[in-house]
């Protein structure tokens, strides 16, 4: 998969809205934390039915969905995934074409490009949602800036201001005047924000028993978006985990063969 650029950037300062309540993820163990496979597969349905309608996620290839440490979807479905897709090409007389995907494809976007997509939606193109978590921090001041520096790199802060925005449209406060074509959401830097309330109570159907709720969605694709930004991440903890049991034990090592070298020193 295509190395994610790391774009840490704050969702809004401080003062500009209430900071978004910190939520329990699957994967925040800084050693242990793992995706829940069945929740990024649910993810990936909430994107697919609702989001993928308006935005992107140009990092991402449907053979992705399959590989080990994300959705783990089996090949063939992988490949049925991709194939309900049409991907738009250039043919051999330099005509703009669609074929069906397949699993080397990059996720289709819905727009041929950002003006098209700019034009269809307000004049603001939807944002590419591929590393979305990552560049969606904001500042919590001391000290609990201590606790988020430690877990920063398991991108919690993005994944709780995700959670939030999605859950976070409601009607403006009594006498603040509507502005056209935005929504209020209390989470939103300055509240008023292009995109409109997308989620409701049952509009994706799950099939595993799940709550088909607001919430559970919002929690479910936040995963999703999660895994995206960084798919390597379980990886990345086993590896770190195995560097610190090697060190322990270097350090064990180095600490006995001192003894016996110096034991008999005066």
């Amino acid at each position: 998969m295509t190395r994610r650029l790391r774009t840490f950037a704050p969702a809004f300062a401080a003062g500009e809205g209430p900071i978004p309540p910190a939520q329990r993820w699957s994967w925040s163990n800084p050693v242990f934390g793992m995706f829940d496979r069945a929740q990024l597969q649910r993810g990936f349905q909430v994107y697919k039915e609702v989001c993928a309608a308006c935005h992107g996620m140009n990092l991402l290839s449907y053979r992705n969905l399959g590989e080990p440490g994300g959705p783990e979807f089996p090949e063939a479905q992988v490949r049925a995934i991709a194939a309900q897709s049409q991907i738009r090409f250039v043919n051999d007389q330099g005509e703009t074409a669609e074929r069906p995907g397949v699993p080397s494809d990059r996720f289709r976007n819905p727009f041929p490009n950002r003006q098209a997509a700019a034009a269809a939606n307000n004049n603001k193109a939807p944002p590419d949602l591929s590393v979305m978590v990552k560049a969606r921090t904001y500042p919590r001041g001391f000290p609990w800036f201590i606790g988020d520096a430690l877990t920063a790199f398991n991108f919690d802060q993005g994944a709780n201001y995700m959670y939030a925005f999605l859950t976070g449209y409601e009607d403006p406060p009594a006498g603040t005047p509507a502005q056209e074509g935005l929504s209020y959401n209390k989470y939103y830097p300055g509240h008023w924000v292009a995109m409109p309330n997308i989620l409701a109570d049952g509009q994706v159907a799950y099939s595993d028993g799940s709550p088909q709720t607001v919430s559970q969605y919002a929690r479910d694709v936040t995963a999703f978006l999660t895994w995206a930004a960084e798919p390597k991440l379980e990886e990345r903890k086993r590896l770190g985990f195995q560097v610190l049991v090697f060190l322990l034990a270097f350090a064990g090592l180095l600490y006995f063969t001192k003894k016996k070298v110096w034991k008999d020193a005066h």
